[in-house]
């Protein structure tokens, strides 16, 4: 006799060729991510705060380095740059505030996310000194001027003649209330 479908056999085979293949994605999202990115010009990660390169300045030619900000969902923050853009020459070292201020009536803390734009133009953004290293604490209704300081290598392709460095601000205060007493926290 003869049953129409598949056997027990053939779904168990079928069905651990997709658990296989599940994993197997899973391991190969990053690297997918990465191309993706680097395809769209998306989520250019910055090269960090380690800039080992001498400091000459490209006299010859400027760069319009232009700045964003923008707040996750349920982050209440007011924040952005002092100033939309700037004009620098490569090698030059810049530093550009950011403004935040908390109206809310608790303790905030707070992590901003960075990207550079044109993603092939990340890896000749050095940040040296940037609020995005670590945690800002702000108490209910307190200011703070936060700096970036920043160089863009000279050997930024010469094609390219304007960065977006753009920041995401994320409410992290649930996740680091169980490491910071939030209470007794004050910032100057």
């Amino acid at each position: 006799m003869k049953t129409e479908g598949l056997s027990t056999a053939s779904l168990v085979k079928r069905l651990l060729l997709l658990v296989v293949g599940m994993f197997a994605f899973g391991f190969l999202l990053v690297p997918i991510y990465d191309v993706m990115c680097q395809a769209f010009g998306i989520n250019g990660k910055t090269a960090g705060s380690v800039w080992q390169g001498q400091e000459q300045v490209d006299m010859q030619r400027e760069v319009r380095v232009q700045f964003v900000s923008s707040n996750a969902e349920g982050m209440r923050w007011s924040f952005g740059p002092e100033d939309n853009e700037i004009m620098l020459h490569p090698g030059e070292a810049r530093t550009v505030n950011f403004l935040a201020h908390n109206p809310t009536d608790r303790v905030m803390v707070a992590q901003a996310i960075p990207s550079v734009a044109p993603s092939r133009a990340a890896a000749f953004f050095h940040k040296t000194e940037c609020f995005c290293f670590t945690q800002q604490v702000l108490q209910p209704g307190e200011s703070i001027e936060m700096p970036v300081r920043f160089v863009v290598d000279p050997a930024l392709p010469n094609d390219v003649r304007r960065l977006t460095l753009a920041y995401t601000l994320f409410d992290v205060t649930e996740r680091m209330a169980a490491s910071l007493d939030l209470a007794a926290v004050h910032t100057n």
